[in-house]
């Protein structure tokens, strides 16, 4: 990943590339679909156009966790059985709080479960775990337990694949996680590491976000994505910045903490961020929370706003298909009530929108 060079996206100073307009003129954004009643904070898309959402629960509420858009409407998937948790059933075996899911390089849809039933409620017991499932079985294949690499503060937030291994991030106790999903066990590593750390509180709309209790919310270890090769993961708390560290020393287990955080650099000054996505020649998409927009930054570390638009507010985990589409979930996850005082200032019907790219996914994160 030789070029990258460390610029300014979000106002912080840094030296930085020059920032350049997009390449070219992109067509406007394209509705895709819209949920009358509830909030998607992800989307993954199968190369035949299944599309699959994680409708995010944070307010505890009752009802699917996880959906297939079929003719416009949202049905639970794998089955209704899964997407049926309420207190007092078994966590182990019942989606509790899916914050994020993707289809796997090897066709599967994965689900990160972060074990809680919402926001600042503890993890349920065997709650916490990496769901796998059989997309044409429409079938949970197995569930790979958590438990081992959560701390009581722990919020396990998303996963990204490399060759044999996943990579989770937690944004509660921060670290990043490396984890091997055929034995299933896993290490916490780099753990309260400045890279892992939100130093200031995320905001959208330029306000600063609070919980109930009224206290700015912090979200450490969030987004994450691998580079085409293979060779580097990038990752950041939601208010950047980005940082980036070689895979193979985060395979090894034998290595040293300080040596592992000594390889670790920053790529770039990101503005507070909803989502992320990298696309086969390296680029990356960041949202911007507080600006409406997505950032293109370059392989040379140089960034440019690519779409700027009121409607995407909070865009969340962002997902590029096959036929080189952005899909972006305007979430809106900072007007939920349990950041509103109580009270929700969501405008429904909460829409997904595409915008066509000139490429395609990193072939090695999903087909």
């Amino acid at each position: 990943m030789a070029g990258w060079s460390r610029c300014s996206v979000g106002g912080r100073s840094g030296p930085c590339g020059r920032a350049r307009p997009p390449r070219g003129a992109l067509p406007a954004l394209t509705l895709a679909f819209a949920l009358p009643d509830a909030v998607t904070n992800g989307v993954a898309v199968t190369p035949e156009g299944r599309i699959f959402a994680a409708l995010a629960r944070i307010d505890g509420s009752a009802g699917p966790r996880v959906v297939e858009i079929r003719d416009s409407r949202p049905v639970p998937f794998p089955d209704e059985t899964w997407n049926a948790f309420t207190d007092g059933a078994d966590a182990a075996r019942t989606l509790v709080w899916v914050n994020s899911l993707r289809i796997g390089p090897d066709g599967d849809l994965w689900l990160v479960d972060t074990g809680s039933p919402g926001f600042g409620q503890p993890m349920r017991p065997g709650g916490c775990k990496l769901v796998q499932v059989d997309i044409a079985g429409a079938r949970v294949r197995r569930t790979i337990p958590l438990d081992g690499v959560v701390t009581g503060k722990s919020f396990i937030d998303d996963v990204r694949f490399n060759g044999g291994r996943a990579y989770l991030t937690d944004a509660g106790a921060p670290a990043l996680v490396v984890l091997d999903p055929v034995t299933g066990r896993g290490r916490r590593v780099l753990e309260g590491h400045p890279s892992v750390t939100a130093s200031r509180p995320i905001s959208a709309e330029g306000r600063i976000v609070r919980g109930p209790d009224g206290a700015p919310v912090y979200v450490h270890a969030d987004q994450l994505e691998v580079s085409p090769d293979g060779a580097a993961l990038f990752y950041q708390s939601c208010t950047g910045p980005l940082w980036r560290v070689p895979t193979r020393l985060l395979d090894d287990p034998g290595i040293a903490p300080a040596s592992l955080a000594a390889a670790v650099e920053i790529v770039a000054d990101t503005p507070p961020t909803g989502g992320t996505a990298i696309a086969a020649d390296g680029t990356l998409f960041v949202s911007d929370t507080d600006a409406q927009r997505i950032v293109r930054i370059a392989p040379d570390g140089t960034a440019s706003t690519l779409i700027q638009d009121p409607r995407l507010l909070w865009v969340d985990a962002m997902w590029i298909d096959s036929h080189n589409r952005l899909w972006l979930p305007a979430a809106q996850l900072n007007r939920l009530a349990v950041f509103q005082g109580g009270r929700s200032r969501v405008r429904f019907p909460v829409e997904v929108y595409t915008l066509q790219l000139e490429v395609g996914p990193a072939p090695n994160d999903h087909r």
